[in-house]
């Protein structure tokens, strides 16, 4: 359970944090003087510290500095009732994860808690190699799986910019923790921030920081994720999502080391090494223009890939034990193992979501469970629908091509029939036809068919149930049977 200690004077104020939290399974540890508070992180050795600006018998600021000093990878937070400019600035630059003035928005804050905790267990828990024991190890004897360690193991002591590629829930990020904990920056901070994840306005923001009234809403200055970072590691997930003028004030930090808070005419200068990771094709964003040749360059100085998991489906036995024992702790569930045509699905079936899909299918699974191994029934449908039994099969027919009226032909003959509606018909009856070609030309398989067509898997399934689409061993549409 993770442990959060909050450090204030006020009784009132370290009560709202133990009821706030009480649902959240963390342990809420208190302390009333910056004295109290050290005994507390030597004695309890807490994930994230919260503390007051002003304590009696001292500032937060000194706790905070000698919380950094033994330990710069615990993540800090100050909050006070009567800040200034000058302390706001002085506790990020000295390596406070945010400063919050009170009365706090509780919502607010328990988000910033919840992005502490991320931090922390990035920085604490060690992603390794295989072979060697940690929570969060990278499972796997494929060769391409050990591949990527090799590229790992060279790459982690040398102190350069990596790009991390693969699909959505293949393990980026495992991969970048399993860099920086083998690195020689293993003992500074590590933060991460997800491009996609943050509104465009506020990118630049939040890597570079912004001064007082740069922005509507900038109420106070702002030490961005470079200046906090400085001397460690910071891994830019989405990256194929930072917008175009962020990325050219990237290129020359990566140059240079420099750069300017939003609004600000000071030069900075930091050390920070790059990990990007994306599930984009990076070079059809810059021939799209959506992204920048010289900072692809830059970021990929040594570029290692994330295989599929339907590329090494010899790996998802040991990866499904894993998982299983793993959330048999966690959910307090007595599990001993799966049943072998479990293992059989498991294998023959595509994962979309990679490693994600299967963590979510094991947890719910058990969950589902009313002895100790899992079996079929236990599954979730999507693993076990017709069409989810076609395509593991290897039986399912895609759709054949359609020998109808051509596009133009439709269109002529919607408008002419003085029935309402032709824009919807005749765009549902494109989007049918242009989906069943997909489908055709990727031999039934979603995932490769829902990249050729530019949109997602989630989109895909969604118009497969619109327009009526099903794959089973015979393919119909609409309910009506069609050759095979």
């Amino acid at each position: 359970m993770p442990k959060l200690l909050v450090v204030d004077d006020e009784p009132i104020i370290r009560h709202s944090f133990q009821k706030a939290f009480a649902s959240a399974e963390v342990e809420v540890l208190t302390a009333g003087t910056v004295a109290e508070g050290r005994r507390r992180v030597e004695a309890d050795q807490p994930d994230v510290v919260v503390v007051d600006l002003q304590l009696p018998d001292g500032s937060g600021l000194d706790l905070l500095r000698w919380a950094t000093e033994i330990d710069p990878r615990r993540p800090v937070i100050l909050i006070t009732a009567r800040g200034t400019a000058d302390a706001a600035i002085e506790a990020m630059t000295r390596g406070a994860f945010d400063y919050l003035l009170k009365p706090l928005d509780l919502e607010s804050f328990t988000r910033l808690v919840g992005r502490a905790f991320d931090a922390a267990r990035l920085m604490r828990v060690p992603a390794v190699l295989p072979d060697e024991p940690a929570v969060d190890r990278i499972l796997g004897r494929t060769p391409a799986v050990q591949e990527m360690c090799k590229q790992i193991g060279r790459v982690a002591r040398q102190d350069v910019n990596v790009l991390i590629v693969g699909e959505s829930g293949t393990g980026k990020e495992l991969v970048a923790r399993a860099i920086y904990h083998n690195s020689t920056r293993a003992d500074k901070p590590f933060l991460a921030i997800n491009c996609a994840a943050i509104p465009e306005a506020l990118v630049e923001s939040e890597l570079f920081g912004h001064e007082l009234g740069a922005f509507t809403g900038a109420q106070r200055q702002r030490v961005g994720k470079f200046e906090q970072c400085d001397g460690g590691t910071l891994l830019l997930d989405e990256i194929g999502d930072m917008p175009l003028p962020v990325q050219a004030k990237m290129l020359r930090l990566l140059q240079e080391q420099q750069f300017e808070r939003v609004g600000g005419s000071q030069t900075l200068t930091t050390q920070v090494r790059i990990l990007a990771a994306t599930n984009r094709n990076l070079e059809q964003l810059i021939a799209d223009g959506r992204f920048r040749s010289d900072l692809y360059y830059r970021l990929k100085v040594v570029t290692i890939a994330v295989p599929p998991l339907r590329d090494r489906a010899d790996d998802i036995p040991e990866l499904a034990h894993h998982f299983l024992f793993r959330f048999a702790r966690e959910l307090g569930r007595d599990a001993r193992g799966f049943a072998p045509e479990v293992i059989e699905r498991f294998q023959r079936y595509p994962w979309p979501g990679n490693v994600r899909e299967l963590q979510g299918v094991i947890k719910e699974s058990l969950l589902r469970a009313t002895g100790q191994t899992i079996l079929t029934e236990f599954l979730p449908p999507s693993l076990v629908t017709d069409v989810t039994e076609a395509l593991v099969s290897g039986t399912a027919t895609p759709p054949p091509l359609s020998t109808g009226p051509t596009l133009g032909e439709l269109i002529e003959a919607a408008i002419s029939d003085g029935q309402g509606d032709v824009y919807g018909r005749v765009i549902r009856e494109a989007e049918r036809e242009l989906i069943t070609r997909a489908l055709r030309a990727t031999h039934g398989h979603q995932a490769q068919a829902s990249e050729r067509l530019g949109i997602n898997r989630t989109t895909l399934r969604y118009k497969l149930k619109e327009l009526g689409i099903t794959l089973d061993k015979v393919v119909s549409d609409r309910g009506e049977a069609l050759p095979e």
